[in-house]
Parts: C-alpha cells; sequence; structure tokens
C-alpha cells in the first residue's frame, strides 16, 4: 500500500511539473512573444474579427464610436512596408510592380523634396481656398513659436472650443517658449451651414485661433482638413520647432509635451514624427466599416507605419514636406494612415515614443499620477476636461507619492512614478 501511495505521489509529481511547465510556455507566448510578432501588447484587448455586418470582439460585441479608434484595423506581423517614389501600392512580398504612369494610386517618382527653401515658393493654398485664416498669427516680426497645436473640430463643438482654450490649448501654458493654437474646420452646407458659419467668423474675431477652407467638414474629408494644418505652417510659420495635430476630445498634457518630450532646451530636431505608432497593420476590407479600404484604392496588404490621428507630433520643418509628398499621392480618407504614406514617401520612419504609454488613443482612467507622466488620453466631454484640468494643475507637484498599503497582513510598497 505504501509503494502504491508513494507511486501516485510520484506520478502527481510530474504531472504538475509538467502542468508547470505548459504554464510557462502559454505565459511566454501570449505576453511575450506574441507582442512582439504583432507590435500589440497583450493587455490592450483581445482579437478582432470582421463580419456579420459589424466589427466586433471575440468575448464581446464593442461600441465603437471613435473616429481613431485602436480596432479599426486588423494586425499582420509582416516587415514595416518601406513605399519607394518608384513604385507602386501594389507592393507585395518584397516584389515591386513597375510604375504604371497611368495609374491614380501610384507615387510620382519626379517629385524633388531637397530642403524647406526650396519648397516655400512652391506652396499655395491649395485646392480650397481659405474662407477664415490666421495668417499674421506666426507673422516674421514676432518670435518663432516653439508649438503649434492644430485641433481638427466642427463647427458644433463650441464648448469644446472653449474648454481647450481655458485647459491645454491655453497659450499661456508656455508663455516664454510660444504656443500657438489653431482649430481646424471645413464648411457645412444648407441654412444651418449658413448660421454656423456666421457663428463661426463671429468666434474667430473674439478669439483668432480658427482657421477653415472651402471643403466639406466630413469624416471622409480628415485628410484634406490635416493637410489644410500642414498648408497653413508651410505658409504662415514656417519657422515653428514642434507641431502637433489631434482632435478636440482629447486630453493633452502639454506641459509635459514640451518639457519632456521635445526639451526645449535642446535644439529643435528635424524630420521628427512620433505619437502611437501603428505598425504592421492591415486595411480593414470589411464594406459595412466606416474604415473600409477599397482594393482599388489600396491593394497592398498592409500600411506604411503611421501614428494614430488622436495626436501625434512632428518638427516644424516636416510640414511643408508632409503638404508636398502630398500633392503627388491620391488621397485616402483615413488621414492618420495617408500622413504614414507620406512620410514613407519621405522614407522617414515615425519614432517610438520613449514610453509607449505616452500617447493614448484610448480612455485612460483619470489619475494626477498617470496624468501627470501622459500626453494624450482620448474621449473626454467638455465638462470633463474642465474638471480634470484644473484637479491635475492643482495636484501636479505631489500627484506621486510613495504610499504603502495594507495587503493580505504584510507591507507593500506601491511603486510610483517619481
Amino acid at each position: 500500500m505504501q509503494w502504491r501511495r508513494r507511486h501516485c505521489c510520484a506520478h502527481t509529481a510530474k504531472l504538475l511539473y509538467l502542468l508547470s511547465l505548459l504554464g510557462v510556455l502559454v505565459f511566454l507566448v501570449h505576453q511575450v512573444w506574441l507582442p512582439r510578432l504583432t507590435g500589440m501588447p497583450w493587455w490592450r484587448g483581445h482579437p478582432v474579427v470582421y463580419g456579420g455586418g459589424g466589427l466586433q470582439n471575440t468575448k464581446t460585441k464593442l461600441n465603437m464610436s471613435s473616429e481613431h479608434s485602436m480596432w479599426r484595423f486588423v494586425i499582420v506581423p509582416q516587415p514595416t512596408l518601406k513605399i519607394d517614389a518608384n513604385i507602386s501600392f501594389h507592393e507585395k512580398e518584397g516584389v515591386s510592380s513597375p510604375r504604371d504612369p497611368s495609374s491614380d494610386n501610384t507615387l510620382a517618382a519626379n517629385t524633388s523634396i531637397s530642403g524647406e527653401g526650396d519648397l516655400k515658393g512652391m506652396i499655395t493654398h491649395g485646392p480650397f481656398s481659405y474662407v477664415i485664416n490666421e495668417q499674421d498669427k506666426c507673422s516674421e516680426n514676432r518670435p518663432a513659436p516653439f508649438l503649434v497645436l492644430l485641433i481638427a473640430t466642427e463647427a458644433r463643438k463650441v464648448e469644446a472650443r472653449n474648454a481647450i482654450r481655458q485647459t491645454w490649448g491655453n497659450e499661456s501654458v508656455a508663455l516664454t517658449l510660444g504656443i500657438i493654437r489653431l482649430f481646424m474646420l471645413g464648411k457645412n452646407e444648407g441654412e444651418l451651414g449658413l448660421l454656423q458659419q456666421r457663428m463661426l467668423e463671429a468666434e474667430s474675431k473674439r478669439h483668432h485661433d480658427i482657421i477653415q477652407q472651402d471643403f466639406v467638414d466630413s469624416y471622409k474629408n480628415l485628410t484634406i482638413k490635416t493637410l489644410m494644418g500642414m498648408n497653413w505652417v508651410a505658409m504662415h510659420c514656417p519657422r515653428a520647432s514642434y507641431v502637433m495635430k489631434t482632435d478636440s476630445d482629447m486630453f493633452v498634457n502639454t506641459e509635459y509635451l514640451i518639457y519632456k518630450l521635445l526639451m526645449p532646451e535642446l535644439f529643435p530636431r528635424k524630420n521628427y514624427f512620433t505619437g502611437n505608432n501603428m505598425r504592421g497593420f492591415a486595411p480593414n476590407r470589411n464594406k459595412n466599416s466606416k474604415w473600409y479600404m477599397p482594393p482599388e484604392q489600396y491593394p497592398s496588404e498592409k500600411y506604411p507605419t503611421f501614428c494614430s490621428g488622436t495626436g501625434y507630433v512632428l518638427s516644424g520643418d516636416l510640414a511643408i514636406k508632409i503638404y508636398q509628398a502630398s500633392l503627388s499621392i491620391p488621397h485616402l480618407h483615413l488621414e492618420d494612415v495617408y500622413v504614414g504614406i507620406c512620410l514613407a514617401k519621405l522614407r522617414i520612419e515615425p519614432v517610438p515614443p520613449p514610453n509607449e504609454f505616452l500617447f493614448n488613443h484610448w480612455r485612460v482612467s483619470y489619475s494626477s499620477c498617470k496624468y501627470s507622466h501622459l500626453i494624450t488620453s482620448h474621449g473626454f466631454h467638455p465638462n470633463e476636461l474642465l474638471k480634470y484640468w484644473h484637479h491635475l494643475q492643482s495636484n501636479k507637484h505631489n500627484a506621486c507619492i510613495n504610499t504603502f498599503k495594507e495587503r493580505g497582513g504584510r507591507m507593500h510598497a506601491v511603486q510610483r512614478i517619481k
């Protein structure tokens, strides 16, 4: 009987040992190897599937209302696509098809992008004229601004603009450095559009922070709206050190962006582009999705690296280069993807931020400690923005302190960011 017990215990021990090895293997695959392969951390969500007329998570259906949701694309673990000026979008598996001059989806090979000085004289307002402009906001008789904030918005979002003016978009956040805040808009049609236009013009006279061109303001035209901002910097503010493009429902920690990421004490970078890097993402081929990308518009199996349109930062010299590159690249309605394609044409790779939690294209639960060490968080109502911003300002100097919590009868130090 004792022999049988010892024999049983030995088998049980072996079984537990094998199970523990299997657990370690699952852990490594799920939390280490898979994130490295796909570029997405394991904790950001479950695999995404397309079909059934909508986008849903493999565990629960999702409400996808955000314009720049992290679930727009399927991750494809492939090397980063390098778009050359002499090849078309039909590049597959490292084999480049010859450039067809008659195709609407090819990149122009003859665009010379040699330097800002050569380009400045070539830049005009583009195919759409300015309805509202602030061409003197960055005039040569003023010091060159350190940062230009380009904020995509809509005419009806008056409360959001007012909240931004009082919080992260306030130009006094770094008064000695110089910040320029600009809200970017198109035009609306009909009687409502005329009423909104009169209100916008009055708002512009009061705040002098609106630029608008004569194109229809819609989700499909977000690319045109962003290119308007690049055009404005290229034409009217080429001496700016840095530019940030973001949206009007964002929380932006402007101070952390300026003093911790961009560091004004250093010489401004050149050809610099960073944000929430989206690497190895494939076009969404679900026709029922608002992010659907038709194969005839973009036949390749994945996008070049781009940064989420909720918030990205570029050096001032890149604005004119991106705009110039766009003149020879057919427009796509996904603005952040399109800017990534322009960067690929320029052979400029977006730089990953020093901390992957700095730029968030999702809503981060608020705490003064977390928000004092991030740059963007998504999905804010104007009232929330005012509340959290003022709370952060009053707590930013002691937001993160080492505290101790009693857990399970033992004292555990809770490591806070210093």
